[in-house]
């Protein structure tokens, strides 16, 4: 359970289907992990775009109602999560605007290195933005190119940022797909039954809406999607080794999805394998933190072949909560979502596995209620390496102050989280768990290194 990291957003993009919008709407169903705050749709008849983006989950703002409005053959479709102070309904996706060529959505998953200084150059040549968000810059230097055609005003705007982006462009007629050069974010590319086309973050979208994967759209590279046409494929940013974000094996992307050419499901048991060969403890019963620790804590089972116990229940219908000031509301918040198995706990030693822990409160709380149940013995295992260091590609985590090993030692955690041992996932054998190593380097594993790619 990780609530101090959170993926800002997901993308989908649907050509040549009869009910564009409804297949945008379930993909975003599918999607909802990455996004909770707001969610948004563009469609296109051919005349023109119809823009429906508000906040809240994907089933409260859309309706049957809604969703025939949203009228045409293609669509596009975005979730997001909100940063500090950012609650404005003009931040919420896809950014839609009128310009000399007409009328363009885009959708974005990622985040711009270089927005602070591509939006100044461009206020000082006029521009008026309405929204605090990255992906607005797009929109002004696509209207503001000197370029006659739109796939060239793309082009030309890409070429001026850096960073992170999974994105989507949606015109009267076509749809555009295109990732950063080093491929930081995933985005995916399927067939629909009907012979329609699917762009979207992970691949689980593509088995909701019973769509064939085809491959991931490389880095650098350009999709346009034309009526009657294969989609047409462009290099248009230089061809660099890639940079993958590991923390979506590690927790943002659903395991039933295949991400950056894998199964998240198995590199998660594979990570708990490799977690239980460099971090063994003799104990009763091995133990996941829902949801995110369920996959890890099955592969550090089977590996070390200590049984594997659902000891802590998840609450899935709890929304979010009201960050109290007191710590008894603190830790009445993480009761209404996690609740221990008692009988199964009492008197055991429990290792507990977790992707990952940020703060380090959450986890504290974790081990006091399994103590508080009974549990004799409270071990602490981590599949993934001490997260030190924010992310700046598209990641919403707390400062480098706030993340709890970037200012204590291993031990100095295991006595805050008042765990009796605490051991994490190295980098090597993460490298190992997603079938890399340091000398491929084809991963981004900034948040756990400092070592920052842009």
């Amino acid at each position: 359970m990780r609530e101090d990291i959170n993926e800002k957003c997901a993308v989908v993009g649907i050509f040549g289907h009869e009910e564009a919008s409804k297949l945008a709407y379930f993909s975003l169903h599918a999607l909802q992990h990455r996004g909770q705050e707001a969610a948004g749709i563009s469609s296109s008849d051919g005349k023109k775009l119809h823009t429906i983006k508000k906040r809240g989950l994907v089933m409260r703002v859309f309706d049957e109602a809604k969703l025939k409005t949203l009228s045409g053959s293609s669509a596009i479709g975005h979730t997001r999560y909100s940063t500090a102070g950012d609650d404005s309904i003009l931040d919420a996706q896809p950014v839609f605007a009128r310009y000399d060529l007409g009328e363009m959505a885009i959708v974005h998953n990622g985040n711009l290195t270089n927005a602070d200084e591509v939006r100044n150059r461009l206020i000082k040549r006029g521009a008026i933005f309405q929204t605090f968000m990255d992906t607005e810059n797009l929109i002004h230097l696509i209207a503001k190119s000197e370029q006659d055609k739109l796939i060239d005003r793309i082009i030309d705007a890409v070429r001026k940022i850096e960073g992170a982006f999974s994105l989507v462009f949606l015109s009267r007629s076509k749809m555009f797909a295109m990732r950063d050069r080093f491929g930081f974010r995933p985005l995916s590319l399927g067939k629909l039954p009907n012979g329609g086309y699917i762009v979207a973050s992970e691949t689980c979208a593509f088995d909701l809406v019973g769509a064939t994967f085809i491959r991931d759209v490389k880095p650098g590279e350009l999709l346009i999607f034309e009526k009657d046409k294969e989609p047409i494929s462009m290099q248009v940013l230089e061809s660099v080794t890639p940079k993958h974000c590991i923390f979506e094996y590690v927790y943002f992307a659903r395991p039933d999805s295949n991400v950056f050419g894998q199964s998240v499901y198995q590199t998660r048991k594979d990570m708990g394998k490799e977690l239980s060969r460099i971090a063994p403890i003799e104990a009763d019963m091995v133990i996941p933190v829902p949801d995110g620790g369920v996959p890890s804590a099955i592969g550090y089972s089977q590996e070390s072949g200590i049984p594997y116990e659902m000891g802590i229940m998840r609450n899935h219908y709890i929304g979010r909560t009201f960050i109290e000031p007191t710590q008894e509301m603190r830790d009445l918040k993480v009761k209404m979502k996690l609740s221990p198995m008692t009988d199964i706990i009492k008197g055991k030693r429990v290792i507990v596995v977790d992707d990952s822990i940020v703060r380090g409160t959450t986890s504290r709380r974790i081990i006091r209620m399994l103590k508080e149940a009974g549990a004799a013995e409270v071990h602490m295992r981590v599949s993934s390496p001490p997260t030190t260091d924010p992310c700046y590609y598209g990641v919403d985590t707390p400062d480098k102050e706030n993340l709890i090993a970037s200012r204590m030692s291993n031990q100095e955690i295991c006595d805050y989280i008042e765990a009796d041992s605490l051991a994490y996932l190295d980098e090597e054998a993460l490298l190992r768990s997603v079938k890399s190593s340091a000398n491929e380097d084809k991963y981004c594993t900034a948040c756990f290194t400092g070592k920052y790619i842009v």
